[in-house]
């Protein structure tokens, strides 16, 4: 069973990673490189919508190493994409084994619930920025979008595999939650490229996050299926 499920994400993470890299490439980092001039361009740029007092302020270390543009960050783009893809090819593999899909296009499903998850709905708070785009606290960030995916899978899981009504109300409450309590927030939101690039960008992120997770959710049932068949070997 280790090997089967080894096996699966091994192939599902490699394959959804390429995809991911090659609609990064044409899609997202072309809005990342020019969102990325406005940062290097004069302060005077940035745009700025008060809600409280006080301003963020954001410090640049200046000997930091970045992957320059071309082979360099496409590598680097495709070597996190993999690791982070190989690791929810394991979660959905190992989900696979308390419930086995009947069907292949079932993978569908475990994909848009992984999309659901991890990125629709902590972006319904924390939406995709770009360089330059003022930001609360990361750690309070990261404590919430934990919290929400958590929240989100217990959530889904409820409403899909419960049978009694109650389970199910108790899970669309649990979705709730933490978008009652709310995404922690800058004092101050700016931003220095224009609206049109973030809105592009929130549009670009979110569509190849879904072709994504829903070519991870694909791969990964067909091949658990195929496996469980016997029609491929190591």
């Amino acid at each position: 069973m280790i090997k089967r499920i080894a096996q699966t994400a091994g192939f599902t993470g490699l394959l959804a990673a390429l995809l991911l890299t090659l609609l990064q490439s044409f899609w997202v980092a072309p809005l990342i490189l020019q969102a990325e001039t406005y940062e290097k361009s004069e302060p005077a740029a940035v745009e700025v919508h008060e809600h409280a007092a006080g301003a963020v302020a954001h410090t640049h270390d200046a000997e930091a190493w970045e992957p320059e543009d071309g082979w360099q960050r496409v590598l680097s783009t495709t070597g996190g994409n993999l690791v982070v893809a190989v690791g929810f090819a394991l979660m959905l593999a190992g989900l696979y084994t308390l419930r086995a899909p009947t069907k292949t296009s079932q993978g569908l499903l475990w994909g848009l619930a992984g999309y659901a998850t991890f990125v629709l709905a902590p972006t319904l708070g924390l939406p995709p920025e770009l360089p330059g785009t003022a930001a609360a606290d990361l750690a309070q960030r990261q404590i919430w979008w934990i919290g929400t995916a958590a929240s989100t899978a217990v959530g889904i899981a409820l409403i899909v595999f419960s049978r009694h009504w109650l389970m199910k109300v108790l899970g669309v409450a649990i979705l709730a939650v933490p978008h009652v309590i709310g995404a922690p927030q800058p004092e101050v939101h700016s931003m220095l490229a224009p609206e049109a690039l973030e809105a592009q960008f929130k549009i670009a992120s979110q569509l190849t996050n879904m072709a994504f997770w829903l070519a991870l959710g694909l791969i990964s049932a067909w091949l658990f299926r195929r496996k469980s068949d016997g029609q491929y070997c190591a």
